[in-house]
């Protein structure tokens, strides 16, 4: 047996971004919405791995890295920094 536990229509915001570093090139999607308690979906879209981020998220390199499996600390501080002028500073709220 199947309970829904929510079934929710909204006009999102999506932003597409491409980018290339030294070591490796990204093709982000970074969705903008309203629910998930604020933060915005980022999706790689090169190995289909998705997280809701905020800024903190962002500024943390150890989850960075494991969440988008990057290998050097350098590759996770690039990261870090484009993402910090893409996905804006929200306050995490309740959801539910």
């Amino acid at each position: 047996m199947l309970d829904r536990l929510y079934d929710i229509s909204e006009r999102a915001q999506v932003n597409f971004i491409g980018y290339i570093s030294d070591t490796a090139r990204y093709d982000f999607a970074i969705i903008y919405t309203d629910s998930f308690f604020g933060k915005p979906i980022v999706i790689d879209m090169q190995t289909n791995v998705s997280a809701l981020l905020c800024e903190e998220d962002i500024r943390n390199l150890d989850y960075l890295q494991h969440v988008f499996n990057i290998s050097t600390r350098e590759e996770a501080e690039e990261l870090s920094q484009f993402l910090s002028q893409r996905v804006p500073a929200v306050s995490v709220r309740e959801q539910y």
